[in-house]
């Protein structure tokens, strides 16, 4: 029996799924490695810098505000030039990004930093244009968090392969080196996707797009939900990631090496919970349920951290753990649900709008998460305040959810 013309394609389009989802993913791993490369590096860098390693602080903030800014604009570049190029653009920001951090030049330094916030920002909307054609409606969830698991996995490759190159290179030297890492990723894009790019629109006009993009997401209910998700649980996730070990040190009296054992616990289940969640959205049918269950749990265990000092160390490490798997394991579920529910020519652009809010989360997260714990005098205080942030979204969620279900047309 021969296959139609639509069957065809989308074997095609499903056919050319692992190597696009293998692209996307090392392209998210060497994104979050150029935002962490100088905390990884940070005494020996600031030590050359001139700078107090405070430093570093600033320059993670500078990141997330670029960031902020080419996600508006992404959706546009990418309806206008085309995913894969505003992809492999990025790439060469993510390169050059890592050769001016290796310049030891102040200045230099800022403007990578920059460059990498620009590179960031074009990375997810581009990704997701990218994916969402080649992707299984029944594993979209899977796909999309399996390609997020490459933050955390980034994470671990700032904290491990950066300090190990500085041991033979010097902190400059492996920065220089890690510059081959996205120009190889960019090479690999050129020969996967040919020189040119697809889906693009000559009319696009940033200026328009993004007033199009913001009408649209606050026109739709879902997504207008998901943009205030992404706000919430970017806070909370940046809380915990930010302020985990500080917490274990003050609260709990633990050792340091304790402690960042446990905080890169969080980490690794931080990427198992994004492959887990991925899963589970696909299971039970509903993004919004997943979305709903991880703000609920990630909501219970801030709100039981005041009671941290009271618990077995055991506990102590299964809440920290648990914690991790839903505060940094929500994105591939979200994302997967805003390329769902976005036209599918628009996908690059409706994700760029939406993760706007998010950037405005990781930004306000840990300095909100500061001017709480003035007030609570505790850190474990200042979580059982932000577990409202996780009960909110939980709540907004499984209304999404039940709005959902109730417009969907009788069987």
């Amino acid at each position: 029996m021969s296959l139609s013309a639509a069957d065809q394609a989308r074997a095609a389009a499903h056919g050319r799924l692992v190597p696009t989802l293998a692209l996307v993913t090392c392209a998210q791993i060497v994104a979050t490695a150029s935002v962490l490369a100088l905390t990884a590096l940070a005494p020996a860098a600031a030590r050359d810098l001139g700078v107090g390693v405070y430093f570093i602080g600033y320059q993670i903030s500078v990141i997330y505000a670029a960031g902020m800014f080419t996600s508006a604009v992404a959706g546009t570049l990418v309806q206008r030039f085309g995913a894969v190029r505003i992809e492999r653009l990025a790439l060469l920001l993510f390169a050059a990004g890592f050769l001016g951090l290796a310049s030891a030049s102040v200045w230099l330094v800022l403007l990578a930093t920059v460059l990498i916030g620009f590179g960031y920002g074009l990375n997810n909307p581009a990704a997701s244009q990218m994916l969402m054609p080649v992707t299984p409606a029944r594993a979209r969830n899977f796909v999309f968090s399996l390609k997020q698991s490459g933050v955390p996995l980034g994470g671990v490759v700032a904290s491990l392969a950066l300090p190990a190159l500085a041991a033979h290179l010097g902190w400059r030297g492996a920065l220089a080196l890690a510059a081959a890492a996205p120009a190889a990723i960019w090479l690999w894009a050129v020969i996967l996707h040919g020189p040119g790019g697809t889906g693009t629109d000559r009319r696009a006009r940033l200026g328009r797009g993004i007033i199009d993009e913001q009408s649209f997401i606050w026109r739709d209910a879902r997504l207008r939900v998901l943009a205030v998700l992404g706000l919430l649980y970017s806070a909370v996730q940046l809380a915990a990631s930010a302020f985990a070990v500080v917490t274990l040190l003050h609260d709990l009296g633990w050792g340091a090496l304790a402690a960042g054992g446990l905080a890169a616990a969080m980490q690794l289940a931080g990427a198992f919970g994004r492959v887990g969640w991925g899963v589970i959205a696909d299971r039970i049918g509903g993004d919004f349920r997943a979305l709903g269950l991880i703000g609920f749990i990630s909501g219970l265990c801030c709100l039981l951290f005041p009671l941290l000092p009271a618990l077995p160390a055991a506990a102590q490490i299964a809440l920290f753990v648990v914690l991790g798997a839903t505060s940094i394991g929500w994105n591939g579920v979200f994302l997967a649900a805003v390329a769902r529910y976005a036209p599918p020519a628009r996908v690059g652009a409706i994700t760029g709008g939406v993760l706007v809010y998010t950037f405005v989360g990781v930004i306000i997260g840990p300095s909100g998460f500061a001017a709480v714990y003035l007030l609570a005098g505790s850190y474990g205080g200042a979580f059982g305040v932000f577990s409202l942030f996780g009960f909110l979204g939980a709540v907004l969620s499984l209304q999404a959810d039940r709005r959902r279900r109730r417009q969907q047309p009788a069987v």
